[in-house]
C-alpha cells in the first residue's frame, strides 16, 4: 500500500537531512513513513503508490481553491511563457500590492519577499529601525519562521529573556527576545516592566502553530494598549491567517489594528511568496526610501505575483466565500466531536473562517503549555495513522491547524466523519 513511498523516503534520507526539506513532514510526531506525493487533484492528493487522500493540509494553507485551480494554473503558465524572473520590477507587483492595500484601512504600502520567515524577519527589523530599540516580545507557541532571533525556547512561567532553542543560534542574537505566555496578560505586562527597550510585539492573533488557538479579544486589546503606552509597534503575523480566517484575515475579525502585518500562503496560491505591509509613515523607513535595509533577488517574482493576484481577485469576487468555508469547517469539527463523544473520547474543536483545529483533550487549551499538558499526543498519532489508511490527510502534528478548500463538498466531509467514527471506536 505504501511500498513506493517507503522506498522514496529511504532514498531521500541518503541525500536530504531526515529525508525532508521541512522537519514536520518527516512524520516523527505521529510515526510511520510520510507519503510521497505525485500530484494534487482538486480536494485530493495522490501519492506515488496511487493512494488518494482528501487533503486537509492544503500545502499548509495557501491552496484555498484546492489543487490545480484552472484560473491560477492558467495565470502561472501564461506568465512563465514570458520569463521566470527578471531582477527588475513588473506591473504584476504593483497590481498585487494594490489589491492588498485596497482591503486594509491601516495599510498603505507592501513589500514582497519570498517566504513567511523573510516577511517576519524583515518586519521586526523595520520595527527596530522605526523605534530605535532592540528588544522584541514574542509568545511561546507562536511560530514566526526560523530566523535566529525568533528561535527561542520557553521561559519558566512569566516573561523571561529567551535563550536559543536550536544549536547554531548564538545567545547574543536571542538576548533581545522577551518571551511571554500566550493569552496571559500578566506575563505580557511583566515584559514591559523588565525592559524599556521594546521595539515591538509580534503575535499570531490566531495561532496556528500550537494547533488552532485564537488570542482572546481582551489579550489583543492589551497588546495594543501596551504598545501605545510604551511607544512600541504591534506586528500581526498573518502569514497563515491572512485571507484564510476572513477576507482580511484575523485583522477582519479582531478589534485592534496592527502597525505592521505580515502575509504569505494565500497571496502566493502555492508559490513561495511572503510580504509585510504598514502605513506609508512606517514603510518610509524602508530602503530605498529610508535607512532600514531589506532586499531579495526573487522578491516580487512575476510567476508568484501572477498566482497570488489571481487568487486574491478570485477571493474578492465570490460572495460569502468565507462564510461558506467556515460552515464546512464547523460541519467537519462538530462531526468529529460528535463521534468522539459517542466513543467516550474528549475532543476540543474550534474554527476561524476556513481554518480548523481539534485537540484530543478534555479541556480547550489556551496556550502552548496547556496544549502540551492537556492533549493526548499518542491518541492523535494513532488517529492520524489510521485516517491516512482510510484516505484522509490531516496535518501530521497536533500542533498544526487544518484547512478547508472551496472544492471540498459536504459529502466529502461526511465521508471523513464516518471514517473517523470507525477509527475512534478503536482509539
Amino acid at each position: 500500500m505504501f511500498e513506493k513511498s517507503i522506498e522514496a523516503y529511504e532514498e531521500a534520507c541518503q541525500v536530504i537531512p531526515g529525508g525532508v526539506d521541512s522537519p514536520v513532514r518527516a512524520f516523527k510526531s505521529v510515526g510511520g513513513t510520510p507519503p510521497f506525493i505525485e500530484k494534487g487533484e482538486g480536494a485530493y492528493l495522490v501519492d506515488v503508490d496511487g493512494n488518494k487522500y482528501l487533503d486537509f493540509v492544503q500545502s499548509w494553507g495557501p491552496l484555498i481553491f484546492g489543487h490545480c485551480d484552472e484560473e491560477i494554473e492558467e495565470a502561472v503558465i501564461e506568465t512563465v511563457k514570458k520569463g521566470l524572473s527578471f531582477g527588475a520590477p513588473t506591473i504584476l507587483e504593483t497590481e498585487l500590492a494594490s489589491e492588498i492595500v485596497e482591503m486594509y484601512e491601516n495599510i498603505d504600502k507592501v513589500r514582497f519577499v519570498s517566504s513567511g520567515t523573510e516577511a517576519t524577519m524583515s518586519a521586526i527589523r523595520l520595527a527596530r529601525g522605526v523605534t530605535g530599540r532592540n528588544d522584541i516580545v514574542k509568545f511561546e507557541g507562536c511560530y514566526h519562521g526560523h530566523s535566529d532571533s525568533l528561535l527561542v525556547q520557553a521561559g519558566s512561567g512569566m516573561a523571561t529573556f529567551g535563550s536559543p532553542s536550536s544549536p547554531g543560534v548564538p545567545a547574543d542574537l536571542t538576548k533581545h527576545t522577551l518571551l511571554c505566555e500566550y493569552n496571559n496578560i500578566e506575563s505580557l505586562r511583566k515584559c514591559f516592566e523588565q525592559s524599556s527597550d521594546i521595539a515591538c510585539i509580534i503575535i499570531e492573533p490566531i495561532a496556528g502553530n500550537m494547533g488552532l488557538v485564537p488570542a482572546s479579544e481582551e489579550f489583543l486589546i492589551e497588546c495594543r494598549a501596551l504598545c501605545d503606552k510604551h511607544g512600541a509597534l504591534l506586528i500581526f503575523d498573518e502569514v497563515m491567517t491572512g485571507f484564510r480566517a476572513s477576507l482580511t484575515g484575523a485583522s477582519g475579525i479582531v478589534e485592534p489594528d496592527a502597525d505592521i502585518i505580515t502575509f504569505g500562503k494565500v497571496i502566493g496560491a502555492g508559490m513561495p511568496v511572503g510580504a509585510f505591509a504598514a502605513s506609508k509613515e512606517i514603510m518610509g523607513h524602508l530602503s530605498p526610501d529610508g535607512a532600514v535595509y531589506q532586499a531579495g533577488t526573487l522578491s516580487g517574482n512575476p510567476v508568484a505575483m501572477a498566482a497570488g493576484l489571481t487568487s486574491l481577485r478570485k477571493l474578492k469576487s465570490i460572495p460569502n466565500l468565507h462564510t461558506e468555508l467556515n460552515r464546512k469547517a464547523v460541519k467537519l469539527v462538530e462531526g468529529l466531536k460528535e463521534v468522539a463523544s459517542k466513543n467516550n473520547i474528549g475532543l476540543q474543536v474550534d474554527t476561524r473562517g476556513s481554518m480548523f483545529g481539534f485537540f484530543f483533550a478534555d479541556k480547550m487549551p489556551r496556550n502552548f503549555k496547556e496544549v502540551s499538558a492537556l492533549c493526548d499526543f499518542e491518541r492523535f498519532g494513532k488517529f492520524h495513522h489510521e485516517m491516512i489508511k482510510k484516505g484522509f490527510y490531516f496535518a501530521c502534528s497536533q500542533y498544526e491547524a487544518g484547512f478547508i478548500s472551496t472544492v471540498m463538498s459536504d459529502s466529502m466531509i461526511d465521508e471523513c466523519i464516518a471514517a473517523a467514527d470507525e477509527v475512534m471506536q478503536n482509539l
